[in-house]
C-alpha cells in the first residue's frame, strides 16, 4: 500500500536511493487510475538505463530504471539483491501444521519476504517474493521439517520495473511499493485452512494416489495423441485468456465445481449404456443413456503450477479412470522450458499476483486486473462502456448491484486521495475543528 504524497512526474527513480525522508511516504502511479494527475512531492536523483513506458506512468514523464547489469554484477548475472517469485507446494501428512505458522511468518517478516502461504493437514502451498537469498532461506526453513522436504517449486523472474520499485523504496517507506510489486513487500499472509487447495473433498488425497507426471518436454506428444482427452482444471476467468490447443474447458467458476463437472460429463454414477434392443441381424445394440462422454482411455490435465492437478488426478483415479496424466510444474514450467516456436499453448497464463498474466519465458503479459471482480481484462475490455476503473469491467458489470458499484467507487476515491484503501484515518473518528465544536455547542443549547 502507498501513502498520500506523490512522485514528482518529472524526476527519475534511483534504484538504490535510500535518502527519502522517513516521515514522508508516497503514491506510485503504476496501477493507479491513468486519468488522475500526479502532483510533485519527492525528487529522486537520475540514473542511466531503460525507462518505464507510459503504461506504467500514466501521463507523466518516464521513470528511469537501471538495466539488468546495473541490478547485478558486471556480467549481468543476478545479484543477491535481485528479486524472485517462487511458487511451491507439497502434499504431506501434516496434522500439526498450525505449529509452523508463527515461526514461518516471523521469519518472512524478518527477511522482508512477501506473499501468501497456506498450511493445512494435507501440506503446504505458497507463493512468495523477495531477494533470492531471503527466499532461499525461507524455503530451507520450511524443509527442515522432513515431511515437507522436496517442495515442488516454480521460479518466475521479476521485471526491472518491479526491482526498482522494491529496492528504491522498501528501506525508506513503511508502506513501500505494495501496489506495484508482485506482492506487498512488507506483508506476508500465513493462513491455516482445511485444504491447501480447496476441492471440498478431504478424502481425496494425493498422498495416497496421484496421476502420472509428464515432463513439459514430453507434453506436446501426449496431448497430440487423438486418444488423449486434455482437460484444463482451472477456472473460467483463467481459461478465458489462454489454454492448450484442443483442451476441454469445464467452465467452472471454482475448483470445488470440478467433481460435479466430471460426474455430469461422464455420468459416472450411472451405467454408460444398457442392452435393450437388437439390430436386423439379431445382434444386441448399446444405447447410451447419458449425454456426456464415455470414460476416455487416457486423460491429460494441467493447471497453473500443478497443485490442482494433483488433487484432480487423485479424484479421477478414485472414480475408476485408468490412465491419468498431468503436466509436471503446470503451465508455468511449460512456458519456462518449451520454446515459443514449439509450443502448443495459446494465449497467456493468469497468475495470482500483481503481474496478472505471463507469457512464454514467464515474461509479464498484457492483461490488467479489474479491481471490482479480480478478473483479467484486456485493452479492448478497458475500452468497453462497462469499464470503470476500480469498479467494473465487461465481465462483472451486469452481476454487480448499484450499491456494490458505489462502494467500489468510494474505495477507489480513497485510494486516489490517500494511496491506500481507507486512508491514514481508517478506523478513527475524524478530528473536529474548534469552529465545528462551537457550532455543535450552540446547536445543543438552542435545542
Amino acid at each position: 500500500m502507498l501513502s498520500s504524497s506523490t512522485i514528482n512526474p518529472s524526476s527519475n527513480l534511483n534504484l538504490r536511493s535510500t535518502s527519502l525522508t522517513p516521515s514522508k511516504t508516497f503514491k506510485l502511479p503504476l496501477f493507479a487510475n491513468p486519468t488522475v494527475s500526479w502532483s510533485d512531492s519527492h525528487f529522486f536523483p537520475r540514473t542511466s538505463g531503460m525507462v518505464l513506458s507510459k503504461c506504467f506512468g500514466a501521463t507523466t514523464s518516464p521513470l528511469a530504471v537501471p538495466r539488468a547489469k546495473e541490478l547485478g554484477n558486471a556480467e549481468g548475472e543476478s545479484s543477491p539483491e535481485s528479486l524472485v517469485v517462487v511458487s511451491f507446494y507439497k502434499f504431506a501428512d501434516f496434522p500439526d501444521h498450525a505449529d509452523l505458522r508463527k515461526p514461518l511468518k516471523d521469519l518472512c517478516e524478518q527477511l522482508r519476504v512477501s506473499g501468501g502461504i497456506i498450511l493445512a493437514p494435507e501440506g503446504i502451498n505458497g507463493s512468495i517474493c523477495g531477494t533470492r537469498d531471503s527466499v532461499e532461506k525461507v524455503l530451507e526453513f520450511i524443509q527442515t521439517d522432513k515431511r515437507l522436504k522436496g517442495l515442488r517449486q516454480v521460479e518466475s523472474p521479476v521485471s526491472p520495473e518491479e526491482e526498482a520499485i522494491h529496492h528504491g523504496h522498501s528501506s525508506s517507506s513503511p508502506l513501500a511499493a505494495g501496489e506495484d510489486a508482485p506482492f506487498r513487500w512488507d506483508h506476508v499472509r500465513v493462513k491455516l485452512k482445511k485444504e491447501i487447495v480447496s476441492l471440498g473433498m478431504p478424502t481425496v488425497s494425493p498422498i495416497e494416489r496421484v496421476g502420472k507426471y509428464v515432463n513439459p518436454k514430453d507434453w506436446n506428444k501426449l496431448i497430440s495423441d487423438p486418444d488423449t482427452v486434455v482437460i484444463d482444471v482451472r477456472n473460467d476467468y483463467e481459461t478465458r485468456i489462454g489454454l492448450f490447443k484442443g483442451a476441454v474447458n469445464p467452465c467452472t467458476s471454482a475448483f470445488r465445481e470440478f467433481p460435479s463437472w466430471v460426474d455430469h460429463e461422464f455420468r459416472l454414477n450411472e451405467s454408460d449404456a444398457k442392452l435393450d434392443s437388437s439390430d436386423s441381424d439379431g445382434n444386441q445394440q448399446h444405447h447410451v443413456e447419458n449425454e456426456g462422454q464415455k470414460m476416455p482411455p487416457r486423460i491429460a490435465m494441467y493447471c497453473t503450477g500443478g497443485i490442482r492437478c494433483e488433487k484432480a488426478s487423485s479424484f479421477l483415479l478414485s472414480k475408476g479412470f485408468k490412465e491419468v496424466y498431468h503436466l509436471e510444474g503446470g503451465i508455468l514450467k511449460y512456458l519456462e522450458e518449451v520454446p515459443k516456436n514449439e509450443s502448443l499453448w495459446e494465449g497467456e497464463c493468469f497468475v495470482f499476483d500483481k503481474r496478472v498474466s505471463v507469457d512464454h519465458g514467464l515474461v509479464q503479459g498484457t492483461f490488467k486486473l479489474c479491481y471490482g471482480c479480480k478478473q483479467p481484462v484486456s485493452d479492448s475490455d478497458m475500452e468497453a462502456p462497462e469499464w470503470e476503473y476500480g469498479v467494473t469491467c465487461p465481465h462483472c458489470y451486469s452481476s454487480k448491484s448499484e450499491e456494490e458499484k458505489e462502494r467500489a467507487r468510494a474505495r477507489q476515491r480513497q485510494f486516489e486521495s490517500w494511496g491506500i484503501i481507507g486512508g491514514p484515518d481508517k478506523g478513527r473518528r475524524p478530528e473536529r475543528t474548534k469552529s465545528s465544536s462551537q457550532g455543535d455547542t450552540m446547536l445543543s443549547k438552542s435545542l
